[in-house]
């Protein structure tokens, strides 16, 4: 590219980012002022693209992870003619803006991923390439060819999500990913070396990384690195030693640049340093849009070879990812009423069925493969085998799953699931909070599920972790009270597809319910085991709870008190059933006791004013489960007692 072109596009990035942020008074102009040379480098010469078709499958994935720096991303998009106007950049950070204060997928035409959380896109990108070469093996190049880029900072980093990450992606060696590092030794605090003096490429050297180190304002040293990189069989860090905020006299280089407008006096003086008008704002140089080529001949092309290919509709299934059309191809296990088998059990051969019948479904487990009831007997994926059914070995790396498996999804051609133990969900919180604000179908199977998995104690007890779940927006947690409400559990999975769904699944056996029973599990909310006429107390349970509860309702029948056992597996589905079936299930006026073995938490607007909860408040204790119910009152006696107090009977 002509340097001439090269300087219009750079210029026009640095002004529009120090406009914006300006006009906002509010935002980070420094990294796309010291990032714009090697950003156009890539999106002029490297990347593919359609900005009329910007979901075409076969694109290249652009990944900001340094999302701080999305004026960086909304200026490319709109030079490269993204459906992103000047109007839009002059709205920066402001109410119903189409430029947020950091990219959202979904929210803004182009945006391949929510970033900003510093590391998740490094470990998103991650998926994407894991997806893309998921699909290329599986399919061929003619269908899946493409590559994921990226621009990550110092922050992203230090954050340790980017070190298990890279770890995965250099044992797998996903050799289509290439990351730009913004090497300008700024964050926020003062320059790094105040708490960052490690060598980051020798880092992902030793973890199987192809690294070089280039002036990150030379655009053919940085164009040379980035061909380098596409040769090359193992991941790529291209380490760019840039300068923050480039081209501003006062604050080049510091760490004042970094979160906050310069001021008008700054931006003028900046302008006129770079060879701006400093009169003239939100101003595009003349030929800094004619710089970007869309792939348009591409993607044509693409679509031919699709059209003539002879496995054209089995690809476009993947793409589809047809949660119905999984379901009815299923072959469901079948359970036998009244035996006893653990949740986590009764899942793994879900499961094992699913992925017979939808091969685009995808995961594994954080080196807890056998525990979490992920041995579904599919081929793993290793540096050398990589197409068809698979399962992923994510090693112990639970941050990481969350956010590699966000990839995959993003990307598309697959729907990922990640298991590990619930108590280390807390491991893996801030992906899963992406993936909700994402919309995007990613499956977690969290099994050990309470105090009940017994000996071993309280550091592997989940107490906290279902309200921690519940509270997130956006993600449907199911704690299934048997085989049948499991079977349910994953059927309302494959059909979600706005949001992760949360499978809470226990170690220890629970008997299986009768079909007649289970009926309305799908419901997420239904009533389990009624009593003749309107009751005097309703007992609410999930997951192994509600076996207790039908204890309860026996010892209170034996007392003449009526009681009704409502089972809530997933209480997010359960309130889009509309309130008149949640009215039917819980009927007005009647006392409601809640019995579940966590926190009491998070109950008072199920219980009402005339409720209770019947619950965990405290850590957990390393004994034998049976121990462990009878110490703390879950047994058909110590709920028939709770109920009793409630309703003065006592």
């Amino acid at each position: 590219m002509p340097q001439q072109a090269h300087n219009a596009v750079v210029k026009t990035i640095k002004g529009l980012a120090m406009d914006a942020v300006q006009a906002a008074n509010s935002g980070h102009p420094g990294m796309p002022m010291g990032a714009a040379d090697m950003a156009t480098v890539l999106w002029t010469r490297f990347l593919k693209f359609d900005p009329k078709h910007p979901e075409w499958p076969d694109r290249d994935r652009f990944v900001l992870s340094a999302g701080h720096g999305s004026m960086l991303l909304y200026s490319l998009l709109h030079l490269a003619g993204f459906d992103v106007t000047l109007d839009d950049i002059k709205s920066f950070r402001q109410w119903g803006s189409r430029t947020p204060g950091h990219p959202e997928v979904g929210h803004t035409p182009g945006v391949e991923t929510t970033t900003g959380p510093l590391g998740q896109g490094f470990a998103m990108g991650v998926g994407m390439a894991f997806a893309e070469r998921y699909l290329r093996e599986t399919f061929g190049a003619d269908l899946c060819d493409h590559w994921t880029y990226g621009i990550v900072s110092d922050g992203d980093l230090m954050e340790g999500i980017s070190s298990e990450s890279a770890s995965i992606a250099g044992h797998l060696k996903l050799s289509r990913i290439i990351y730009l590092y913004d090497d300008n030794s700024i964050t926020i605090d003062g320059g790094t070396e105040i708490s960052f003096t490690e060598d980051v490429g020798a880092r992902l050297a030793a973890m199987g990384w192809h690294v070089q180190r280039v002036d990150g304002h030379d655009p053919d040293a940085i164009a040379k690195a980035i061909a380098n990189a596409k040769e090359t069989d193992h991941p790529s860090l291209i380490c760019c030693r840039t300068v923050i905020g480039q081209g501003s006299p006062k604050y080049a280089g510091t760490s004042d640049v970094h979160g906050k407008a310069l001021g008008a006096e700054e931006v003028a003086a900046t302008k006129r340093a770079i060879g701006l008008d400093p009169d003239a704002f939100f101003a595009v140089l003349p030929g800094a849009r004619e710089a970007f080529t869309p792939a348009t001949s591409a993607r044509e092309a693409w679509e031919a070879r699709l059209a003539a290919h002879p496995d054209a509709d089995r690809f476009k299934a993947f793409l589809a990812r047809d949660g119905a059309a999984a379901i009815a191809k299923t072959a469901w296990p079948a359970f036998e009423a009244g035996k006893g088998v653990a949740t986590r059990k009764s899942s793994e051969q879900c499961l094992k069925a699913i992925v017979q019948a939808a091969p685009w479904v995808i995961g594994g487990s954080a080196d807890l493969a056998g525990s979490n009831g992920t041995k579904v007997g599919a081929a793993h994926f290793t540096p050398d085998r990589f197409g068809g059914a698979g399962t992923i070995d994510f090693g112990v790396r639970e941050h990481a799953m969350g956010a590699i498996c966000n990839g995959i999804a993003l990307h598309g051609g697959a729907v990922p699931y990640g298991a590990t133990f619930l108590m280390f969900h807390d491991y893996q919180r801030p992906a899963l909070r992406l993936a909700a604000l994402m919309h995007q179908q990613v499956l977690y199977i969290y099994t050990h599920d309470s105090v009940f998995l017994g000996e071993d104690g309280p550091t592997h007890q989940p107490i906290s972790t279902l309200l921690a779940l519940r509270a997130v927006p956006n993600v449907r947690v199911w704690r299934p009270a048997d085989a049948l409400e499991t079977v349910a559990a994953w059927k309302a999975a494959l059909l979600n597809k706005t949001g992760p769904t949360a499978l809470i699944l226990t170690r220890q056996n629970l008997p299986t319910l009768t079909a007649a029973q289970a009926a309305d599990a799908g419901r997420g909310g239904y009533v389990v085991s009624d009593c003749d006429g309107t009751p005097d107390v309703v007992l609410m349970g999930t997951g192994s709870e509600v076996e207790t509860c039908v204890d309860a309702q026996k010892v209170l029948a034996g007392k003449g008190v009526a009681a009704r056992v409502v089972s809530l597996p997933c209480r997010e589905l359960f309130l889009e059933q509309g309130e008149a079936w949640v009215s039917s299930v819980l009927p007005a006026g009647v006392p409601r006791l809640s019995v579940e073995a966590g926190v009491t938490l998070g109950w008072e607007r199920w219980v009402g004013a005339n409720g209770a909860s019947h619950g965990i408040d405290t850590f957990g204790y390393s004994a034998p489960a049976e121990v462990i119910a009878e110490k703390l009152g879950f047994t058909g006696a110590g709920i028939a007692d709770r109920a009793l107090a409630l309703i003065g009977r006592a």
